[in-house]
């Protein structure tokens, strides 16, 4: 048979790919979103993290066979990404996987007949490694597959045994290698040179237990875990050096060179590594973005805005002089919208959390350009000649400056950059990231994983029961398991079944109580972990074990508030969308028993008139009584139907669909009313903006309405006792009172000016003559700011021909000065008030500055105020004679 590699596109890879192992038995699922359900990870950074619980037996598989191409995101080698011919930061990883179905013979039978059969690959060219002790897996390669056993590599631990950490499932991996030089023969095989060999795809053979100890034990079910990488692959296929040259990140990285009017195949090396950064970064915060993350200073938020940042700092190097990531991202939405259609669909949102984003950090550049202005100045005071490397790097890190462009001006003042010291500085931070991502551990929150691996999940009765007889699986304090509590002991409860709502979707858990034979625990919430429900109480009265059975009882007013609140949200979301703007989508939200709170992505704020709108129609459907239907169908069907998605939530095959019909359709899994008049009333508290284009309003529903009124009541009656006036006259009173108050500030203001004046002209005498000029230094007590620059501008104006330097301290850690000058002071002599009294300011620990004839300033350090009077004094003199 002849084997040729076929030109396929990156899309027909991924087709091929997912229909070969369909044929096979294999279910094709969808990718998981980039933000994990594991919470010991910021995100997807591997293929098989989304089947964590399925290898832990804490989750039951969904099939026995499963493919899927999923979406990753890793960024601990982001500065290899755009150097190297096959780093990035996003990623799609082709998998296959069996949940102890098949395992390691026919793994490796079909990696390889997809390999060459499917994809054309020569076998010649095609190495494989295996872990150095898996005889097994050689001898499959060997006898079954035909590969003779000078050409099977095998390697140690670092490089061909999977592990998740420390302790838990592991096994030996096989790897397949392309050789793109077999030219260069059999006997000079070595696997590290990646300009020979490409490692495209990895069979990792999930068979061991590992425990704390270093024991292996066989997994009582074996399982499959592969990974092909679909860039490498299309690399392999469209006969390219590098990744960034395939059809899959060309085109961005040319939108991008197309902006500044340049050819990247005729680019210099640096300017190829700024668009090969750019067409990486550009696809992984448009799927991030899509994936509801949203940039900030923490989390998965920050490594989004540090994508962005890196972004406009490469546009920058490579020319761009404005905003520019939109038309690169329309780009990157185009070739993904086929495989992941949710990214055109929240086209408007990337592009507008992009162009924020974006036009923040141009701004914040601009004060890098400041500050690295200021390092100049400093190193060329101290007559140094070289920009410490710590400077440069935090240039770098804090204000986006590249080190190319520190490097630049550096030169252009004649000066250098210690290099070294910045690479040390940039080497810590890796070292910092790495530990962050470097691997996807399976052994954090211990105790609760081994108990999920040993006990069903928690079933949930609570959308039907507020009450029911359970059996308690386990009792833990302090997040470890124990035998039994007594009364006092603050404890963590596992119940077999439960009415008890546990806390997600922005619904707190519920309240209530556990009781049996002489038993009372009070539980004040309940957690969900791994698909068991832990209810946090104290144990009021008597001792509970493992085994009990008792009797579980929810706060039924509690959760009528609750429900009320759950339910006001979603018609909350409903009226914005249809008063405010169809495109907000929801951000984050709070239902607590006494109030709820809302976040959803807005541009700007929300003006009085859409709040009182929007309160107006919710009240409306509730008075309408509207019945609620709950259903649960599948996923598809559900978006079909227009239910609207929590953007960035993660959702399962079949959903559970919250509808009061021509109102409000969502997926929720909360708990809600059966009619909307059961809500009573809604009424909204406050509207604000919470960071960048995220707004959040506050409301109440129900009976926390009545809470709400009756503290606003309680405050009415007292402002209508203090003011002697009736609740409708509390208004115009107050605004009597300002007016009152507004004229005697006012009042007040004139006669502190009046009293400056006074104050002034008792100083005419202390004026000095220097040459043709007079000169005034002097302090007028605790003057305010105001009334001392009334007092400067009419000495001056008096002595004629003069410079007036005045001051006070109005407050005790408060200094304030003002320096008057005649025309002929700025014109003859060359001296401008602003620059002058700016400096004097510095010595009280101040700045300030104004017009050449008339300025102010101000500093916090009284005690300098002498010496910063007797200075000005003293360079007056010195200027003007």
């Amino acid at each position: 048979m002849t084997y040729s590699p076929q030109f396929l596109k990156g899309s027909e890879i991924r087709d091929k790919f997912l229909e070969f192992y369909a044929q096979r038995g294999h279910k094709i699922l969808p990718s998981a979103s980039l933000v994990p359900e594991d919470p010991t990870v910021l995100l997807t950074i591997a293929g098989m993290l989304p089947f964590k619980p399925i290898f832990l037996g804490q989750k039951p598989a969904p099939c026995d066979r499963a493919t899927t191409s999923q979406k990753c995101i890793r960024t601990n080698d982001i500065e290899n990404v755009g150097r190297t011919a096959r780093h990035h930061t996003f990623f799609e990883m082709l998998g296959n996987f069996s949940f102890g179905d098949y395992f390691k013979e026919q793994a490796i039978a079909w990696a390889w007949e997809l390999s060459t059969e499917v994809f054309g690959l020569p076998p010649e060219r095609l190495i494989p490694s295996v872990y150095e002790q898996d005889e097994e897996a050689f001898a499959i390669w060997r006898d079954q597959i035909g590969i003779p056993e000078h050409r099977i590599q095998r390697m140690g631990d670092e490089d061909n045994f999977w592990v998740s950490g420390p302790t838990g499932p592991c096994g030996p991996c096989s790897e397949i290698y392309y050789d793109f030089h077999p030219e260069k023969g059999d006997k000079t095989i070595d696997l590290e040179d990646d300009s020979r060999f490409i490692e495209f795809y990895n069979l990792v053979f999930m068979q061991y237990n590992r425990d704390i100890e270093g024991n292996l034990t066989p997994l009582e079910k074996q399982n499959i875990d592969t990974g092909l990488g679909l860039e490498r692959m299309a690399q392999i296929l469209q006969s390219v050096p590098n990744n960034y040259e395939t059809d899959l990140i060309l085109p961005i990285i040319q939108t991008a060179a197309k902006i500044v009017g340049i050819d990247y195949f005729k680019a210099d090396a640096q300017t190829q590594i700024s668009l090969k950064v750019i067409g990486d970064h550009v696809r992984s915060v448009v799927h991030m973005i899509s994936d509801g993350i949203m940039a900030s200073n923490t989390d998965r938020g920050y490594v989004l805005r540090r994508l962005i940042r890196r972004v406009v700092r490469h546009g920058r190097l490579i020319g761009v002089t404005g905003n520019f990531i939109n038309q690169v991202a329309e780009t990157a939405i185009q070739l993904a919208e086929d495989a992941y259609p949710q990214v055109r669909e929240r086209e408007g949102f990337i592009q507008q959390e992009l162009q924020r984003e974006e036009s923040q950090f141009l701004k914040t550049l601009e004060r890098g350009e400041k500050l690295l202005a200021d390092v100049v100045a400093k190193v060329k005071k101290s007559q140094k000649k070289v920009i410490a490397g710590r400077d440069a790097f935090k240039l770098y890190d804090t204000y986006g400056f590249p080190l190319e462009l520190t490097q630049e001006v550096a030169e252009e003042q004649g000066l250098t950059v210690d290099v070294e010291g910045f690479n040390a500085a940039m080497q810590e931070q890796i070292q910092q990231s790495q530990a962050a991502y470097e691997t996807i551990d399976l052994t954090v929150q211990e105790s609760l994983d081994q108990l999920a691996a040993q006990i069903h999940p928690t079933e949930f009765l609570g959308y039907t029961d507020s009450q029911a007889t359970v059996q308690v699986e386990a009792v833990l304090v302090g997040g470890k398991v124990v035998e039994n509590a007594e009364a006092g002991t603050n404890v963590q409860i596992v119940l077999t079944k439960t009415p008890f709502y546990a806390e997600s979707g922005g619904q707190i858990g519920d309240r209530g109580y556990l009781t049996g034979d002489g038993l009372v625990i009070a539980i004040e919430d309940v957690q969900k972990e791994s698909g068991i429900f832990i209810h946090y109480g104290q144990v009021e009265r008597g001792r509970v074990q493992k085994g009990d059975r008792i009797q579980a009882t929810i706060d039924r007013a509690c959760r009528r508030r609750t429900q009320a609140n759950h339910s006001a949200t979603h018609l909350l979301q409903a009226a914005l969308k249809k008063l405010v703007g169809e495109s907000i989508a929801q951000a984050g939200s709070l239902v607590s028993f006494d109030r709820l709170r809302f976040d959803f992505n807005l541009p700007r704020a929300v003006t009085p008139e859409e709040l009182e709108a929007v309160e107006t129609q919710i009240n409306t459907w509730i008075a309408e009584a509207h019945d609620g239907d709950v259903c649960v169908m599948p996923l598809e069907e559900a978006k079909a139907k227009g239910a609207t998605a929590m953007f960035g939530e993660k959702y399962g095959a079949e959903v559970r669909v919250i509808d009061f019909p021509g109102v409000s359709m969502e997926l929720c899994g909360g708990t809600h009313v059966k009619n909307t008049a059961e809500i009573g009333v809604f009424k909204i508290i406050s509207e604000a903006g919470i960071s960048a284009g995220v707004r959040r309003i506050e409301a109440v529903a129900g009976p926390a309405v009545l809470d709400y009124l009756n503290v606003r009541d309680k405050i009415v009656k007292e402002l209508g006792d203090r003011f002697k006036a009736k609740p409708e006259e509390i208004t115009d009173r107050v605004n009597s009172l300002q007016g009152e108050l507004k004229a005697a500030q006012k009042e007040l203001e004139a006669l502190k000016n009046e009293l400056a004046l006074a104050k002034s002209d008792q100083l005419l005498s202390q004026a000095e003559t220097v040459g043709e000029f007079k000169i005034l230094v002097s302090s007028l007590g605790d003057l305010d700011p105001k009334a001392l620059q009334t007092a400067a501008e009419k000495l001056q104006q008096k002595l004629g021909e003069s410079a007036v330097v005045l001051a006070s301290t109005p407050a005790p850690d408060k200094v304030s000065l003002v320096a008057a000058f005649s025309p002929q002071v700025n014109k003859a002599k060359q001296l401008q008030a602003g620059k002058f009294i700016g400096n004097i300011a510095k010595i009280c620990g101040g700045g300030g500055g104004g017009r050449p004839n008339l300025a102010q300033a101000g500093g916090r350090d009284a005690s300098k105020l002498p010496e910063a009077l007797a200075t000005a004094k003293q360079q007056l003199e010195k200027a003007l004679g």
